[in-house]
């Protein structure tokens, strides 16, 4: 009788005592000692997909929505370097996530080996750590560091290399794995801010007469939904967002006002160009945010649980606080007492004056009574989904054009809105559908993606099939490079090139790969079918809907500057 174990048993008990339920990839020769494990370790789940980067996305969009620990695998060299696209998104947009990759032997890396390729050296610059594992004794010890890595502070993306022997090897006697690992339990602590600071900030705040706050990512990550809205009722302070900010929040909020990037709406950069104080919540103002830190800003206090993000732009006005969110707020609104009556009073008529401003900024954009044939505008479609679609509907935007048009999207609840940014990687959605699909097959799901990304990652429509869920995929179709072409059209005095493609029925390739599907000419007809495929079960449903390609996302009303609006 022996306890002894292969390496890659070694691995798949790891991920599971870590929490790790799924592992999303491409296997491979190099790969088979891991995925092989897979088989006899209930509880855990292999979903391979037709392409790495998919598995990548899908790690990231596990990490978003759940904030545990999801896992892509490859094999060596062409399956490693397919996951990079993926697990960049992930590392760019802080989403925690176990990046796998399985090497030759490890007398035969960095030699002239089938496929080989220093993985080590691709994904440092793309993860939080990356590590090779060359021998069995290492692999509990390099996963602990790895989990750890991956959750604490800023969370992101992990790398472990495998080398082939080291998991194909038996162990003679493995190493003890609890069923469930310690860190899981302390992991995810934050910091709770500086008394001294926490009382100046305080007291700035109370001070200001147009405060704001400017919520990123952080939001999201930290779920900072119920604190964030406590404080800015407390204190009568409207909530801006980030691009990579949206769904922290939601829109509908009397005090959310929208999202500041690199186009933002009239509403929100209104509101950021009104301020006497920014309080930047989990924003790392990065280039997205402040149009290349071309914006101008008032003061700046900035919390964040990273302190190497504050300060990093402009820090000749940033006073900064190294905390959670949910710690800042609380400890904040202690602090404030029974002076935030008067601070909200003071501020009543401006808030006053931005929502009457709001109000007719989502008016601008009302769907019309009109028989809306195709070609469609795509601002008539995100809201006419918008009425259709359930509350918890999880909408995942594209890269692109869709992401920007999804500012016309009413988010209801938090955790409902998931989209790349800080990478832009194309090819997003509908991977990251498939993965929300998996933790919850009963959730509605709705996959906004322009023809250009879909084409990218159309081979994971099979991947759909198999999965299955309440997914709804709505293509809209220009049939180009739509963002692209935009601003060539733009700045270019309407030349164009690399942006055009021929006509794709997209419904008809759905059907071919298992998947109901079909080319909607009418909002009626989309209104019906989207209803249908989020609220009946009936399984995945792609509907490609014809763009009216004249609708510019850069010089719609509704995104332009607050500034430009007033000339």
């Amino acid at each position: 009788m022996t306890n002894a174990k292969t390496g890659g048993q070694i691995v798949v008990d790891m991920l599971k005592s870590l929490g790790i339920r799924y592992v999303f990839g491409v296997v491979g020769g190099q790969t088979l000692a891991i995925t092989d494990a897979i088989i006899d370790t209930p509880g855990i789940e292999l979903i391979h997909t037709r392409h790495e980067n998919a598995a990548a996305v899908m790690m990231d969009a596990y990490g978003r929505l759940t904030g545990e620990l999801a896992a892509c695998i490859s094999t060596t060299g062409p399956g490693a370097t397919n996951l990079l696209t993926g697990v960049g998104g992930a590392y760019r947009d802080s989403s925690p996530g176990f990046v796998i990759t399985c090497n030759n032997n490890g007398e035969n890396i960095h030699k002239d080996d089938a496929q080989n390729a220093d993985h080590v050296e691709l994904f440092k610059p793309l993860t939080k750590w990356s590590r090779l594992v060359a021998h069995s004794s290492s692999i509990k010890q390099a996963m602990e560091e790895a989990y750890i890595n991956a959750m604490s502070g800023n969370p992101g993306p992990v790398h472990l290399d495998f080398a082939r022997d080291t998991i194909e090897g038996t162990v003679a006697v493995p190493p003890e794995i609890p069923s469930v690992h310690p860190s899981r339990g302390w992991v995810a602590q934050r910091p709770a801010p500086n008394a001294i600071a926490l009382a100046e900030a305080v007291e700035r705040l109370l001070a200001a007469e147009r405060p704001v706050i400017w919520l990123g990512n952080g939001g999201n990550r930290g779920r900072a939904c119920d604190a964030v809205l406590a404080l800015a009722e407390a204190l009568s302070i409207p909530v801006v967002t980030t691009f990579n900010g949206i769904g922290a929040i939601p829109t509908t909020h009397p005090l959310a006002f929208g999202a500041v990037s690199r186009m933002g709406t009239t509403i929100s950069t209104r509101v950021i160009g009104d301020a006497d104080l920014v309080l930047a919540l989990g924003n790392s103002l990065n280039a997205v945010s402040t149009t290349r830190w071309k914006r101008q800003l008032p003061a700046v206090i900035q919390v964040d649980v990273d302190p190497t993000m504050i300060g990093r732009y402009y820090s000749d006005i940033t006073t900064g606080i190294v905390s959670d969110i949910n710690s800042f707020i609380e400890a904040a609104l202690v602090a404030v007492g029974d002076r935030a009556e008067a601070a909200s009073a003071s501020r009543s008529e401006w808030i006053a004056d931005l929502q009457q401003a709001r109000e007719l900024w989502w008016t601008s954009s009302d769907v019309t009574a009109d028989a809306h044939p195709a070609p469609l505008s795509p601002a008539d479609i995100v809201r006419e989904l918008r009425r259709i679609a359930p509350d918890n509907t999880l909408l995942i935007p594209d890269a692109g054009n869709p992401g920007v048009w999804s500012f016309l999207w009413e988010v209801t609840e938090p955790n409902s809105y998931i989209k790349p940014v800080g990478f832009g990687n194309m090819g997003f959605a509908l991977p990251s559908a498939i993965a929300a699909a998996a933790i919850d097959p009963n959730r509605p799901v709705l996959a906004l993606i322009g023809d250009g990304s879909l084409g990218m990652s159309l081979g994971e429509l099979e991947t759909l099939a198999r999965v299955g869920g309440r997914v709804c995929i709505v293509v809209l179709n220009d049939a180009s490079y739509g963002n692209i072409r935009q601003e060539q059209e733009l700045h270019f005095n309407g030349r164009t090139i690399g942006v055009d493609f021929g006509p794709v029925d997209f419904g008809e390739v759905a059907r071919g790969m298992g998947i109901d599907g079909e080319v909607v000419h009418d909002l009626g007809t989309l209104s019906r079918r989207a209803k249908e495929a989020l609220t009946t079960g009936i399984g995945p449903v792609l509907l490609d809907v014809p763009l009216d390609r004249e609708v510019n996302a850069w010089t719609y009303h509704a995104f332009l500057p607050f500034e430009a609006s007033e000339e």
